[in-house]
């Protein structure tokens, strides 16, 4: 099984990377959660541990972490500890500017799954 534990619903993914993630199994869908640049270390690790918990539940052979960095720093962490694959997506950005049709600068970037990286 393959956890998407990120903002990017799988179903919206391009075909390389889901193949990329089908590899490992099923893909299943945990949205990351939004983090409130207030809270403190104690906070995030204790949302770190009530998601790293749901996620080895599943018992996944890897698990794509992409979002808040503190929050992903200690997911990862964790399911590093317990042998979990965590991984990143690398992607190949293409960036173009232009002027818009009132005169305003515009900057489109897009971007082109590469593979998945592991973060252990």
């Amino acid at each position: 099984m393959f956890i998407n534990f990120t903002n990017h619903r799988s179903e919206l993914w391009s075909i390389e990377q889901r193949e990329a993630a089908e590899k490992y199994g099923e893909i299943t869908d945990i949205a990351f959660p939004a983090v409130d640049p207030s809270f403190g270390s104690e906070t995030i690790f204790r949302l770190a541990e009530k998601y790293a918990e749901m996620i080895c539940s599943y018992k996944p052979d890897a698990v794509l972490v992409q979002g808040e960095m503190t929050l992903c720093y200690a997911v990862v962490s964790i399911l590093i500890s317990k042998g979990i694959n965590a991984v990143c997506a690398t992607t190949e950005r293409v960036t173009s500017t232009y002027l818009g049709q009132n005169g305003e600068t515009v900057k489109k970037s897009e971007f082109s799954f590469v593979r998945f990286r592991s973060y252990g």
